[in-house]
């Protein structure tokens, strides 16, 4: 089995909302926007994409035009404290503060417009948690 393409598409309601939303705080490019469906395409490497399609459209069954519940979408970017800033000055929705976790990752989750769980991340190790406060 071989994939040439893996493309995540989320629902929403207000589609400029959503698009702006993730063209500000994660620098995407808008590939294709419509009044249905907006692609978006990653700046490094600008081969990775991510859909938004309008909740009410035709190619959505109408049992899953409802709100995002027990997923979420994970973001892995170089520096997650400079981006929780980023949406912190947006006034997008905080879930959760940056922390390091368990895992490996130093991470906070925010709601995106149309109500999807973000979470944003950074690889971290113990050796960068002794330079700093800990994170969590």
């Amino acid at each position: 089995m071989s994939f040439s393409r893996i493309l995540t598409n989320i629902c929403a309601d207000d589609l400029k909302a959503s698009r702006d939303f993730y063209v500000h705080l994660l620098d995407f490019q808008v590939n294709y926007d419509s009044d249905w469906y907006v692609q978006l395409r990653g700046p490094k490497p600008a081969d990775l994409e991510f859909g938004i399609i309008k909740r009410t459209h035709a190619l959505v069954p109408a049992e899953f035009q409802t709100k995002p519940t027990g997923m979420y979408v994970t973001f892995v970017v170089p520096n997650v404290d400079a981006l929780y800033q980023r949406a912190k000055s947006m006034g997008a929705t905080l879930v959760q503060e940056p922390r390091n976790e368990f895992y490996g990752q130093r991470r906070f989750l925010l709601l995106d417009p149309a109500g999807c769980l973000i979470d944003i991340c950074s690889p971290w190790s113990d050796a960068e948690a002794q330079g700093s406060d800990g994170g969590g």
